[in-house]
């Protein structure tokens, strides 16, 4: 039987593997996703800095979303997102899913970053 415990290990090799190819740099920074039970976090980072351009998550109380851990809240903040890096002058990305399976709410979050008007 595999715990959680084992699932995030697994989660956090594969994250520390992709990310010795993805970085983001200050023209085109790296758009990072994180889940958990009840949330899901995005996050704009310019690796060479070391700086958050720019962030969003179900956490922030503006959203009035009725459920923040579903594939329904996960678009609003890929439209979020998308809107505060176009704010900030960003149109392309890189995306980095944070080990996680491109699957179900780290799916629903690019693809509305993406129809928001980000380039990844």
């Amino acid at each position: 039987m595999i715990t959680k415990a084992d699932k995030n290990a697994v989660r956090k090799k594969r994250h520390s593997r992709v990310r010795k190819k993805v970085a983001g740099t200050p023209e085109r920074p790296r758009l990072n996703v994180y889940r958990s039970n009840k949330h899901i976090y995005a996050q704009l980072i310019d690796d060479v800095n070391g700086v958050t351009v720019s962030s969003a998550s179900t956490v922030e109380n503006d959203l009035n979303l009725e459920n923040t851990g579903n594939v329904e809240a996960a678009a609003k903040i890929g439209e979020l997102v998308a809107k505060r890096a176009q704010d900030n002058g960003f149109k392309t990305i890189v995306f980095d899913r944070g080990g996680y399976l491109y699957h179900g709410r780290v799916k629903a979050l690019a693809d509305a970053a993406r129809e928001a008007g980000l380039e990844f």
